[in-house]
């Protein structure tokens, strides 16, 4: 079932051609956007119900992942989490393969995943900031992100 799952997003057992390396990285990239999901929506120790649902619903379209797959996905991310010592790796991963226009993109969702539950916690302020600076974006870019994301709250 795993092997499915790392074959529909892209992480084929790698072999020498660039489209198998590009569905390799594709499937790491979606993990490192995903890893920093999760950890901005944990940061403030509740993970709540809402921000589980409206994070698998971000994964779902951005990805157009099924549910099962967008639960695989975030499984995955979780322990690359767990095996990590701190968030560069992932945005390191981000910074290498995304334009400007992505990473805001990112931070966008991160910052929909913040504003779940109708408030920023003081974790999540510190996080965001964090997070821009590791995925070099300027205070404007994460500041026009937030309100492009608090804009699109229904």
């Amino acid at each position: 079932m795993i092997g499915m799952i790392k074959r529909f997003l892209g992480q084929n057992e790698r072999t020498n051609s660039p489209s198998a390396e590009a569905a390799g990285s594709n499937h790491d990239i979606r993990i490192a956007v995903c890893a920093l999901c999760i950890e901005i929506a944990r940061i403030d120790n509740r993970f709540t119900r809402q921000e589980l649902d409206a994070l698998i619903a971000t994964l779902k379209e951005k990805y157009d992942l099924s549910a099962e797959h967008a639960q695989a996905l975030m499984d995955e991310a979780d322990q690359a989490l767990e095996d990590s010592v701190d968030l560069w790796q992932f945005a390191r991963l981000i910074n290498n393969n995304y334009t400007i226009a992505e990473k805001i993109a990112v931070i966008e969702m991160l910052w929909q995943i913040v504003y779940v539950d109708g408030k920023m916690h003081e974790q999540e302020h510190y996080l965001m900031g964090k997070l821009s600076t590791l995925l070099r974006l300027s205070h404007d870019q994460l500041i026009d992100a937030k309100r492009k994301a608090l804009n699109a709250k229904p």
